[in-house]
């Protein structure tokens, strides 16, 4: 067997130094993903030492994105898409045109052509996917209001993109200033016909092909794709599931760039979201998670590896100006944006921060433009450099929006407090304001429980404090179900629990128990080893999955750590003990539980 195998060692390479490099980050309080780029520009071919396969790299990336677009597509519905086209759309047309003019300014200052100034602008103006996606889920906020504007403004930039790189080969090709072949439909239409179209032609077909892609996708896909995984899952084998679900996934979004000519992104997204509609969406998204995660650890360090570090010292104030743009530029225009069509400040600084980054659009465009002699290399230099700290300093960026929205809610409620308008008007324009803007207070509640999550778990949960009087509150950061839990009059609180600011507002330390009923097995221990340090006696109570998580939780605090599948397995011991009358002593390896007879008849069959 050959050893010279250049797609091992790029896997191999890239994920065991981004796990080294990605834990020491952590160690330092920094994101994982500076690790991640870390050890890319270390494998990369700009540092002496091993130097992976750079072709194979950004493909195995590619996987990693559509992997991601297709697990945002099955947490996404056309309904919450459609629901933010009226900031989504125009708010992202003209964030790309504002970073579009302020790249191409740039590129005018240092003397390069129009055409590679803009195609310059137009690589700042997009963000990336991965980065803002992974931003969203760290926070838990891609099912809350703002998660859906950024996700729905990413996706108006993915198509507006898509158009960016049929429109650049043909004016290149029209104006002279590079050497590029035309849209493919278009040339055989051309060839066939005789037809020459022009750009207002390539436009045309570019946005049918798009529209019939969409349509296909919402006619026959929302049925296809549904009925084909459900027939899968008839069939017992968790392993043919799971290989359904990478293949519609990796399928729909190849064959929806090769046929239509839509990103892979954007294929996969939608591929997503029809599925979405299936009850099966949530096993399909816990099935592609773990391959999700690896490959967009490898995106990481595919960025990294196109990175000179040389450039920080040959071109530092181009660099500088770059990101400012991005960074700066970007994000105080969404914001902007987002503020003018009168939404939330916690919506505004959500958006602006996701979108102060740049990635892989930006790369692809910087190689179009270089290979059709419109952008210089420097100026694609400047783009990766530009990638790389943007990405570097997006934790930052939210880490500041974070800590500057409660000085500037506190500069809003002076304002508020001291316009003279009549008090009814103060009044309507408090009910007018979304829940997600709504002040938050400190409870007043003391000796209460505090619940975690209202899902499926926790709404049993919650149903039982209420109808027990038990004066409780729920943490939770879903804007559909804190409107429900409004609506019924139960006392919430909109956020992540993990953050200790959000526990601090929940009165942590007056509380006497917390139940942590979200699945997520290493949010729930940071939670009960903060309310174990806060309040020593509070009784802590959380679920687990396995037995390695039920020994994880209990060492970080909880008292009682419920496993979902040794509950299944105790209800249908009880059941049998009901139907057999007989006594049935039951003891697992986390204590003894005794099943008492009955003296009910057994149950008629139906």
């Amino acid at each position: 067997m050959p050893h010279d195998t250049p797609l091992i060692s790029t896997i191999v390479g890239g994920l065991v130094l981004a796990f080294i490099f990605g834990a020491f980050a952590h160690r330092l309080r920094m994101p994982p993903l500076v690790g991640y780029l870390i050890a890319g520009v270390l494998v990369g071919p700009h540092t002496p030492g091993y130097v992976a396969d750079q072709n194979l790299a950004p493909e195995l990336a590619e996987i990693g994105v559509i992997l991601l677009m297709f697990g945002v597509g099955l947490h996404f519905s056309l309904k919450d898409l459609l629901s933010v086209r009226g900031i989504a759309v125009p708010g992202a047309i003209v964030q790309i045109a504002f970073a579009t003019l302020l790249g191409w300014g740039l590129g005018a200052f240092m003397g390069w052509p129009t055409g590679g100034s803009l195609v310059f602008g137009l690589a700042l103006s997009v963000a990336s996917t991965v980065v803002l996606l992974k931003a969203l889920q760290e926070r838990r906020l891609v099912e809350t209001e703002r998660g859906r504007i950024a996700v729905g403004w990413l996706i108006v930039e993915d198509l507006a993109m898509v158009l960016a790189l049929v429109l650049i080969p043909a004016a290149a090709s029209i104006g002279g200033e590079g050497h590029a072949p035309v849209e493919p439909l278009s040339a055989a239409l051309s060839r066939l016909f005789g037809l020459d179209l022009g750009i207002g032609g390539m436009i045309a077909m570019t946005l049918v092909k798009v529209a019939l892609f969409v349509a296909l996708m919402l006619v026959f896909g929302r049925k296809l794709i549904p009925w084909t995984m459900h027939r899968i899952a008839h069939t017992g084998s968790r392993e043919l599931f799971r290989l359904g679900v990478l293949a519609i996934a990796l399928g729909v979004a190849f064959g929806a760039a090769k046929l239509f000519g839509v990103s892979l992104a954007l294929g996969a997204f939608f591929a997503g979201m029809v599925l979405a509609e299936s009850e099966l969406s949530h096993r399909a998204a816990q099935e592609s998670l773990p391959l999700r995660d690896a490959f967009a650890v490898l995106f990481f360090v595919s960025v990294g590896m196109l990175f000179d570090p040389n450039i920080l010292i040959d071109k530092p104030l181009p660099i500088l100006a770059t990101i400012f743009i991005i960074v700066i530029g970007k994000s105080v225009a969404a914001l902007l944006i987002v503020l003018a069509f009168k939404k939330p400040l916690s919506t505004a600084l959500t958006i602006s921060a996701s979108l102060g980054q740049i990635g892989e659009f930006s790369f692809i465009l910087a190689a179009l433009g270089v290979e059709l002699g419109l952008l210089p290399e420097e100026g694609r230099d400047l783009i990766l450099a530009g990638a790389i700290i943007s990405i570097i300093l997006n934790p930052l960026l939210f880490f500041l929006c974070d800590r500057m929205r409660p000085l500037l809610d506190g500069a809003k409620r002076e304002d508020v407090a001291a316009d003279p308008a009549p008090a009814a008007d103060a009044i309507a324009a408090q009910e007018e304001m979304p829940p997600e803007d709504d002040e938050v207070h400190p409870t007043a509640l003391r000796g209460h429980a505090i619940l975690v999550g209202y899902g499926r778990v926790g709404s049993i949960v919650g149903q039982n404090l209420k109808s027990s009087a038990t004066p409780f509150l729920v943490i939770e950061d879903s804007d559909k179900r804190i409107g429900e839990l409004k609506a019924q009059g139960i006392e919430t609180l909109a956020g992540n629990a993990v953050m200790r600011e959000t526990l601090d507002l929940a009165n942590l330390s007056g509380a006497r128990s917390i139940a942590i009923a979200i699945p997520n097995a290493f949010e729930a221990c940071r939670i009960a080893e903060q309310a174990r340090s806060v309040n020593p006696s509070i009784l802590i109570v959380a679920r687990a999955h396995s037995d390695a998580e039920v020994d994880e939780l209990r060492q970080h605090g909880a008292d009682t750590v419920i496993m979902g599948e040794r509950e299944i397995a105790l209800g249908m011991v009880d059941r049998l003990a009901q139907v057999h009358h007989e006594s049935v002593p039951y003891e697992d390896s986390h204590g003894p539980d005794t099943i008492a007879p009955t003296d009910d008849p057994p149950p008629e069959r139906e």
